[in-house]
Formats: C-alpha cells, sequence, structure tokens
C-alpha cells in the first residue's frame, strides 16, 4: 500500500449552519478526488457546521455535562469517558480555534456526521467508493504528545482483524487487529494543521475494498476488556455499595484476586488474623442464609417486633443475599493478640484486630470494583456468630465480620449518583 496525502486549502472559515459537504465539494474536485480515496475531516469543523457550540469561557461546567464517567483527573485536567463510548481530555470540550468566549463540543453522533457526509459528496462529486474519517487529536498513555485519531467513520472498515492470518514467515497472527481509521486520521496529521487554517485532508491509496466499512464505534474497547478502565485514584473515589446484579457469575479467579488484594491491608503484630469464605453454590448459600433468617428472627421475635415487618426486614435482607451469585463471609480471629491484665488495654487490643478486618473487607470492595465486580458489604453475620460458625464448620474462635455480596456489575452501575462528600465537615486541619 502507498499513501498519498493532499491537504485541502482554501476552505472558508465555517459557521453553524453551513452545509459542509458543499464546502467541500469543489476543493475536493479540484484536488481530482476519485473512486477509493478518504476524505479526513477535523471534528471542529463537523461541530461548528452542526452548531455544537457554547457560550462559556470556564469548561467545568461543560465538561461535566458532557461525562459519562471519569476516567481519571489530575488538577483541572479530566480524562473522561463520553456518551460516544470515547475516552478523552475533558469530555471534548475544547476552545481552541474559536473567538473569546465559545466552546466546541463533539458531535452528537460523529459516525452519522461522517456517513452524511460520506452519502452526500458522493453523489456530488459522482463516485460509487468513498471513505469518510471524522478526527480528533488525543492524548495517548504512557507517551507523549497527540495524534489525530477517528472518531467517526464512514466507507471504510475501521478496524481489520488479522487473527488466523499468517505473518511472512507462516506463523498464524492471534491478536493482530489493526486500526485502520486511526492510521488514516494519524497520518492526515501530516497535513492538517490547527494554526495552518487546514482543517481536511484527502488520503489515496487507502484499501478500503477488501473489508465491509465500519464506524467508529468498532475501536472502543469493550469494558470487560479494558485493563485500564481508571485510574487508581478515581477507582477508589468510584466504588459504590451495589445492591443488585448483572446476570451471571462471578469467576472464582476475581474472587481470588480480590482476597489477595484484600490480604495487603494492615494488621497487628506481623499477623494475617483474617479468613474469606466463599460461598458460590446454591446449597451452601441457602444453608446460610437459611441461618442468619432464623437467628434474626428469633432476636426481633424476642424484641416484640410485629411478624409481618419481620418478614418485610427478612425478605428485603434475602432480596440482596439471595440473589447475589456469590457470598464472601470475612472472619477474623484473636490469636495473635497480646494479653493484657487490664480491661482497657485487652479491649484496644481486640479493637485492633477488628480494625484490621475492616481495612481488609474494604480492600476486598475495591479490589471488586476494579475487576467490575459489584459487591455491598451487609452485616448479618455479625449478629449470628454461632450459626454462622456452625454453617461454615468453623472453630469457636473466628468472628464473623458481615457478608460480602458480589455479582457482574448491573447495567448502569450504581444507578443513583453518589452524595456529595462534605469535606469542610468531614475534615479537620489543627
Amino acid at each position: 500500500m502507498s499513501i498519498e496525502l493532499f491537504p485541502v486549502k482554501g476552505l472558508p472559515e465555517v459557521e453553524p449552519g453551513d452545509d459542509l459537504a458543499a464546502l467541500l465539494a469543489e476543493p475536493l474536485r479540484t484536488l481530482g478526488i476519485r473512486d477509493g480515496d478518504v476524505v479526513v475531516v477535523t471534528q471542529k469543523i463537523v461541530s461548528k457546521a452542526e452548531g455544537r457550540l457554547v457560550a462559556g469561557t470556564e469548561r467545568t461546567e461543560w465538561v461535566e455535562r458532557e461525562t459519562v464517567r471519569v476516567v481519571a483527573r489530575r488538577g483541572d485536567l479530566v480524562i473522561s469517558e463520553t456518551r460516544h463510548g470515547l475516552v478523552c481530555a475533558n469530555a471534548g470540550v475544547d476552545a481552541s480555534n474559536l473567538e473569546d468566549g465559545l466552546l466546541a463540543l463533539l458531535p452528537e453522533d460523529p459516525d452519522g456526521s461522517a456517513e452524511g457526509l460520506r452519502r452526500t459528496l458522493a453523489d456530488a462529486l459522482g463516485l460509487s467508493r468513498l471513505g469518510v474519517v471524522i478526527t480528533d487529536t488525543f492524548g495517548r498513555a504512557w507517551r507523549q504528545g497527540l495524534v489525530n485519531v477517528a472518531i467517526g467513520v464512514a466507507g471504510l472498515p475501521a478496524v481489520v482483524d488479522l487473527r488466523g492470518t499468517t505473518d511472512h514467515t507462516g506463523r498464524e497472527l492471534e491478536a493482530t487487529i489493526v486500526a485502520l481509521a486511526d492510521e488514516v486520521a494519524a497520518a492526515s496529521g501530516l497535513v492538517i494543521g490547527k494554526a495552518d487554517r487546514v482543517p481536511v485532508a484527502l488520503a489515496r491509496g487507502v484499501r478500503i475494498d477488501d473489508a465491509l466499512p465500519g464506524t467508529a464505534r468498532d475501536l472502543i474497547r469493550a469494558p470487560e476488556e479494558d485493563l485500564f478502565r481508571e485510574s487508581p485514584m478515581q477507582s477508589l473515589l468510584a466504588r459504590r455499595t451495589i445492591r443488585s446484579f448483572g446476570p451471571g457469575t462471578v469467576p472464582r479467579e476475581a474472587i481470588e484476586r480480590a482476597v489477595a488484594a484484600a490480604c495487603t491491608a494492615p494488621a497487628p503484630h506481623h499477623t494475617r488474623p483474617w479468613l474469606f469464605v466463599a460461598l458460590d453454590e446454591a446449597p451452601a448459600k441457602r444453608a446460610l442464609l437459611a441461618a442468619i433468617a432464623e437467628a434474626w428472627r428469633t432476636d426481633l421475635r424476642h424484641d416484640g417486633t410485629p411478624e409481618d415487618v419481620i418478614t418485610r426486614r427478612i425478605a428485603r435482607s434475602d432480596d440482596v443475599l439471595g440473589r447475589a451469585p456469590t457470598l464472601l463471609v470475612p472472619l477474623v480471629r484473636f490469636d495473635g493478640a497480646h494479653p493484657y491484665a487490664d480491661e482497657e488495654r485487652a479491649a484496644a487490643e481486640r479493637e485492633m484486630f477488628l480494625l484490621s478486618g475492616g481495612a481488609a473487607i474494604q480492600t476486598l470492595l475495591l479490589a471488586l470494583h476494579a475487576q467490575r465486580v459489584a459487591s455491598c458489604w451487609i452485616s448479618s453475620t455479625l449478629f449470628c456468630q454461632e450459626e454462622t460458625r456452625a454453617v461454615l464448620g468453623l472453630d469457636d474462635g473466628w468472628h464473623a465480620l458481615g457478608t460480602v455480596a458480589c455479582g457482574p456489575m448491573p447495567e448502569g452501575g450504581a444507578g443513583k449518583p453518589r452524595p456529595p462528600i462534605e469535606l469542610d465537615r468531614l475534615l479537620r486541619w489543627i
């Protein structure tokens, strides 16, 4: 494949409501556009033509509006996922090459914009095969500098899957998927320049007839395949208590990783005084829930709670624990505690072990979240120690610390946003 790149010069300043295809047709005709060529257009002029300009000098509010998920933060910089599935700086909200007081937002539907432009240009120029790529400049993890990437694609494959084919030695390729549209977009940056007033390029020589046309959506990695979905700090802030679960089960490997992470929690006297009992088989889960329910029912009757209230409260608990694919019971034992004659230090020693159990549980929940496993901690087994030990087959030395219900992340995650954290009330400097 030999590629030629031509800057498309002489375009007027694009204004909201302009017919972009009409503005491009004559300059492209002058360049001798032909079947198989790819027109590469910057996002900024597409957004301007579509009226995706808003008034404002502060981006913060618009970044928040355009963000569906925060991936990372550093100072004023936010790495955001947009509703298109794109992960970029500040949700693509940009003030460059605009009059003061204006901000540009990403197109509502970049793939739809690319297809509309492709169809209209092909009709106007009498072409049967034409590709269109809409680009934006993105930074990249682990590498300095910006490159153009494809955010809208029409008329050519966005990705070319070479798995199953062979290299020049005859070895079968197992993981090679080429981001063709991104390669075209990046190459266009050699002739497109923000300061040069050249927002369009023509690429010639890209083979677009060997595979079915695709869209920029094809370039977005599925969440379950994303190893870098959140920065460490954002992962801490994003963990939520989730009491409903998506379909399917939790891989045992995910539980093992989470427990291994939990065991990095601080612990007293160089011990690891914890045990995590995982239940993912129905009989074991039913036995534990029955023991919890019976103990709770006995306590509530002793308190004089009406039977209908008891039934409702147990049903609410079972609605979470009973539907969870996996239950984890964290426990702690006090064998490593130092003996003290006075009650105050003896109590503090016991509390120290309990605190280490809490730290391990929090780390467990964070590790589950990092693997896109929904979870919630419920106090249940704290109130029925003997019954829990009997079901789990443990000796009297173990102290249960509640139950963690976990399962696949439901569609939409936690559903409700987290209440704001009032640092003025929760943090005190002295």
